[in-house]
């Protein structure tokens, strides 16, 4: 079964992350997958949008945490970083349909759109503090810029859960909809997009990325090296053992 699965949609590009029974999680081969759909979406003519999506329940779980206690390879193709750079690089629209849970990487990555829609039902936790560890996902930048310095710390520290509708009054989501149907609803507004010329979506797009793409990349650079500081310390090694054995209530409910 392939853990990603893409179609395109009168000139938009629908990825799906399907790996339904982790709930989406990012092991290594999901961070290759998902980058290498989004290096050939950007090089593909044909498409002129990326909707992002999850299959089942969640949109995704955040990382895999049992994979990783498990050492799974440590050398992958694109990894972490290199999924995220090609996302930040992505020229195209890019628009996420948050359809269920989003956890760690599953709400950061939210920062990065150019539009987010959630479902209705859909909630979202940056747990990192609760984790021992720290925000990545370029989230430490973007998300001061979207929902302004107070709520990005509030959400970044607190590893509380936040809902759809907290989502979109905090400016990190454009609408909330209905679970039924969702996804018919971001493809509306991924359409109306779609139908216009993509010389003048790549290029509006550059003019708006341009002031932030280098301040990105270094978030996401800065991140990953204080999470290979904080990996494995007491504070981690302490998380992920309660995560492990079920002992931390939120945990137990992904």
């Amino acid at each position: 079964m392939n853990i990603t699965t893409s179609e395109t949609i009168n000139a938009v590009r629908v990825v799906t992350l399907n790996r339904p029974n982790a709930l989406n999680a990012f092991n290594q081969d999901l961070f290759d997958a998902l980058c290498e759909d989004f290096l050939e979406a950007a090089e593909d003519n044909s498409v002129k949008v990326l909707v992002l999506t999850g299959a089942g329940r969640a949109f995704s779980a955040g990382a895999d945490l049992k994979a990783r206690a498990a050492g799974e390879k440590a050398n992958p193709k694109h990894g972490l970083e290199g999924m995220l750079e090609a996302i930040i690089h992505f020229p195209k629209p890019f628009i996420i349909a948050a359809n269920g849970l989003g956890v760690g990487i599953g709400c950061t990555l939210l920062g990065l759109a150019d539009m987010t829609f959630v479902s209705e039902s859909s909630r979202f936790r940056a747990p990192f503090s609760a984790l021992g560890i720290t925000a990545e996902g370029s989230s430490t930048y973007t998300f001061s810029r979207l929902v302004g310095h107070q709520q990005a710390s509030w959400i970044l520290l607190s590893s509380e859960w936040i809902s759809a509708q907290d989502c979109v009054s905090a400016g990190l989501a454009l609408k909330v909809y209905p679970d039924e149907n969702f996804l018919g609803e971001v493809m509306t507004h991924a359409t109306i997009l779609a139908r216009l010329p993509l010389a003048s979506l790549i290029q509006t797009k550059e003019l708006m990325m341009a002031p932030h793409r280098d301040a990105m990349l270094t978030s996401v650079r800065a991140e990953n090296s204080a999470l290979d500081n904080l990996r494995g310390a007491p504070a981690n090694q302490e998380a992920m053992s309660a995560f492990m054995e079920k002992r931390d209530p939120d945990f137990s409910k992904l």
